[in-house]
Order: structure tokens, then sequence, then C-alpha cells
């Protein structure tokens, strides 16, 4: 793609001719900047050759010249907003040559045998998708030396343990071959002139912190919004220049294990889909507990063999397991994917970025008893002090020690019961996140500005360097749940701690649906429409006739935590 001549393919071309046009928007804005100084020199060339006498033309000079002293030190300060401000970069993982040699190998030899640039680096992204990013901006810690260095691979750390090394090798050619796109100079400028106006608006929306920076708040606005308006006359350009390279790299790697290609295509939507349900049904409930599972992508494994065994989604899927999976290319692919597990965790719930005691790890073995039963018992907690709150009396019978009769002759009652339950657990809800909140910003006060959480020593040398203290979650995984489904999630809490208690049901793990109730070793997944009875219509039958196959004793004390 470095080429100019007829031989580039239109997909090159095409972005090529964005990338100019960008350029000649740059040029422009350039011109503009330059115009008022422009007419000042001629107009005081003019006067020192008598061409232009006279005190109107002594005071339009020097207007003019106020005027371009004006508009060049308004474009010298967007010009170095645009040249300091920090581009956007991805949290990822990085991934040292020496955590992954195998890896890296298998990147060059696929750039090589396209003929494109090898990337500088790789790094994993806890997330089912796979790109290139440029991250030699003089502001992100390169320096203008360097801004033609190849970009970093950057790789959805899921496919590493569910695709093969064949598969894995398949879906990398088209994102490898876009490397070519940073050789070409007027591309990588065109990308560096974007990247440095969208880094100047963010920085112009950042909160000003003290006087000082309030004070300086205003010309930073102004400038911002001049390189909005530059932004929004670029930003068709840009998507179509990065169509043409996406369409470019896709061409060039059409010959490179093309029928692979469409397997690992397969295999992508595949690993979306238990990737999806283990973070939303599995890690969400940890999340919230204050635990992050250690081995999401281990468990992208289990889940996605749960889901191929269910339903029957993966053909070949026996067959597939015999060869080399792509994470046994990772000199340490229990550290990788616990250092992947916990930025996921911070990208999808906002957890903090070292671990601590109200932050710790988790492993798959201890999910059901370090979760599952403190998730229900500490929701349980929370149903009976809403109770107390509502003036609910206490189970006489048993010394007011909480009972599941308690709640079921409560919501029985009526429907406005539930409704009153629903609201205050809503509230307890909302302000145990509140106070959970406050501690993070506190502990993120307590961190140094842009300083980087410190590697686990167990994870191996260079293999890691977290995302920094920045405001997270990014990527929210649910919108907050209504009272309804807060209240039938602690009913049914309460449920599974009574049957656990006197039933001799156990808490357990479903890898597509996560916690579970375990009775003589079976799964349990009808509790749902017996609960939603109880809350919504006060029919107390289907959930006695529940209890009574299971053998759960309702009069008798449940343990809470």
């Amino acid at each position: 793609m470095s080429g100019t001549g007829t031989g580039e393919e239109p997909g090159a071309r095409a972005a090529r001719a964005r990338a100019l046009v960008l350029l000649r928007i740059r040029g422009r804005a350039t011109a503009v900047a330059l115009l008022p100084a422009a007419l000042a020199v001629v107009l005081f060339a003019a006067g020192a050759r008598g061409f232009a006498d006279g005190g109107g033309w002594d005071a339009a000079r020097w207007a003019v010249a106020v005027c371009a002293v004006v508009v060049l030190l308004i474009a010298g300060a967007v010009a170095l907003a645009v040249v300091r401000a920090k581009p956007a970069v991805s949290p990822t993982v990085p991934l040292s040559e020496a955590a992954a040699p195998d890896l890296y190998r298998l990147v060059r030899e696929l750039a090589d045998r396209l003929d494109v640039p090898a990337p500088s680096a790789i790094a994993l992204t806890p997330d089912c998708d796979s790109w290139l990013e440029d991250r030699t901006h003089p502001a992100s810690g390169g320096s203008a030396r360097r801004t033609e260095a190849a970009p970093v691979l950057v790789i959805g750390s899921p496919f590493l343990w569910w695709m093969r090394v064949a598969e894995l090798r398949a879906l990398l050619a088209p994102v490898v071959a876009g490397t070519s796109a940073s050789a070409q100079p007027d591309i990588a400028a065109a990308r560096r002139f974007v990247r440095g106006l969208d880094g100047a608006v963010a920085d112009a929306a950042v909160p000003a912190r003290g006087p000082v920076r309030r004070a300086l708040r205003l010309p930073r606005v102004f400038v911002g919004r001049i390189a909005r308006i530059l932004l929004r006359s670029c930003r068709g350009h840009a998507a179509e220049m990065e169509r043409g390279v996406a369409a470019a790299a896709s061409s060039r790697a059409r010959e490179v294990d093309y029928g692979l290609r469409i397997v690992a295509q397969e295999q992508v939507g595949l690993a979306y889909a238990g990737w999806d349900r283990l973070l939303t049904r599995v890690a969400l409930p940890a999340w919230r507990m204050g635990r992050w599972p250690s081995q999401l992508d281990a468990g992208v494994v289990a889940a996605l063999t749960e889901l191929s065994r269910r339903d029957r989604l993966a053909e070949g899927y026996a067959s597939r397991l015999g060869e080399r999976p792509a994470c046994d290319l990772l000199e340490e692919p229990g550290a990788a994917d616990e250092a992947a597990s916990l930025l996921a965790a911070r990208l999808f719930h906002g957890g903090p970025a070292e671990t601590g005691p109200d932050w710790s790890p988790v492993d798959w073995q201890q999910y059901p008893d370090e979760v599952v039963d403190r998730k229900w018992r500490s929701e349980a907690a929370r149903l009976h002090r809403v109770l107390d709150a509502v003036g609910v009396p206490p189970a006489a019978a048993v010394g007011g020690v909480a009972t599941l009769d308690r709640v079921v002759e409560h919501l029985e009652a009526g429907e406005a019961g539930g409704e009153e339950l629903a609201a205050g657990i809503t509230a307890a809800v909302a302000r145990e996140e509140a106070e959970a909140e406050d501690e993070a910003q506190r502990r993120a006060k307590a961190t140094a500005p842009g300083a980087l959480s410190a590697p686990d020593p167990a994870a191996g040398d260079d293999l890691l360097a977290l995302w920094g203290p920045d405001p997270l979650p990014l990527f929210p995984l649910q919108p907050p749940r209504t009272g309804t489904e807060l209240l039938a999630d602690h009913v049914a809490a309460m449920v599974c701690c009574a049957a656990v208690d006197t039933a001799g049901a156990a808490p357990g793990l479903d890898w597509l649906d996560g916690p579970t109730l375990l009775v003589d070793g079976e799964r349990r997944a009808d509790l749902g429409s017996p609960v939603l009875s109880l809350i919504e219509d006060g029919d107390a039958g289907p959930l006695r006739s529940w209890l009574a196959s299971v053998g759960v004793r309702t009069d008798k004390p449940v343990r809470l935590v």
C-alpha cells in the first residue's frame, strides 16, 4: 500500500484520496490562520513604498496587524493543543515478547507472508475484537521521530482460549495486513491530525480543578470549540479513509488461509455469545459481591462447551479440541488470563485496579461458596432488614430469627406489601452502591494521577501494566434493575438459603446462567416462575408446591451473613 501507481488496489487508492482530503483541510485551516498576517505584510509593504499613505491607511495597517497577531495566537494555541493532546488509547494488557514468543513469531511470519510491516507490539483486550492501534503520538509517550512506527496489534483474549492456532492466524490476517497503511505517509499524517483534534476536544471537556485551572478553562474551551469544528469537517472523510484501509487489508489477506477464515469467523460468533453470557450471568454477580473471577477466558471455554452440548451449535467441536489452542502461544496463560480478567472487571463494572480487602480474586472452584452462597445470604439479610424497616413482625414461633414463612406470608397478604418491599430494597441497594462509589472515588483520589497499577509479581516479568485510575466502567453490562426484578432476586435468594439450610441443597455454578441451586446434585432452574407469582399476584401456591417438592421447611430459621 506504500505505492502510488496504478497498481494500487481500489481500497488503497480510496484511503489515500481521503487522506489527501484531510490534509487539505489541515492546509486550509493553516491558510486561514495566516491570511490576516499576509494581508498585514502587504499593507506595511505598500506603505513603505508610498502606495498607501495617510492616516486611514495607517489605522488599517495597525488594525490588520493586531487582528493578525490575535489570529496567530489562537492558531498557535489550537496547534499546540492538537500536538500535545493525548489521544484516546484503549485499555489493554501489554504482552511482551518474552511473555509470548510463539505468538510474536506467528504474527511476524504472517506479516512477512502478507508483505507488510510487523506490528510493533501485541496487547490483549478483554473483549471479542481485534484491531491495530497507533500509540506513537508524541503526547502518548512517543516522540516526533517515531510517528512512522508500526501500530500495536490488540487481540481479544477470549479468542486465544477458544480458537485453535490456525484459526487465530486466519482471523488475524486481515488485521495484520492493515499495518501497511501506517507505512503510507499521507494516511499516517492524516491519522495523526484527526487523533490530535479528537484529543484536543476531549481535553477541553475535562472539568477544571483548582482556581488556576478554572481561570484558564475559558481559553481551553474556546480552543476546544475550534478543534471540534475542524473535527466535524474531518469525521466523514476519516471514516471513509478507514473503510478504504480495511478494504485494502481484507483484499491483501484474501489468499491467506481463506477457508480457515470462514471457520474462524464462525468461531468469533460463538466466542462472543459465550463471552456475553459469562460476563452478564457469571462474572457480574461476583463483581457485585466484591470478588472478581480470575480466569474468565478459561471460563469462556467451559461456557462454550456447555453451549455446544446443549444446543449443538459447534459442529465438529470434539475434533477441534484435539488441535492446539491459541493460548499455548503464551508462556504463562494463567497469568495473562488473570490480568485480562481484572481489566474486564474494571471496564465492565468499574472495580479497583488492584486487589484489596473488598476486591479479591476468586477461582472457579471457590465460586459456589465464595460468591453464590454469599450472594444469597447477603440478599436474604437485606430483605429481612427491609421487612424490619416496614414493620413486619418477626417469626415469634422461632424466637424472632429469619424464616422463609415471614417473607411468604407478608407477600401473600396483598400486592401493596410487594410494592413496599420493592421500594425499600431499591432504596437500600442504591444507598449501598452510592457508598461503594464514594469509596471508589476516595481510593482514586489517593492514587497519583496517571499512575499505573503495579503488576502482580506472580504474573511474570513485563507481562502487564494495567489501566490507570481513569473513571470506569467504560462499558456497563446491564441497565439498572427495576424494583420488581430486585425483589424477585431477593425472594429467590431467601428460598435458596432455606433450601440449603433445611433440605440439603447446595449452591452451584452454571456456565451459562450463573448462580444456581443444586438439589441432589441436579440443577433446579424452575424457581423463577413461582417467585414471580408470589410477588406479582400474591399467589403463594406455586411456590409452596415447589418448596414441598424439594423438601424445604419454611418455618425453620435461616442463617444470614
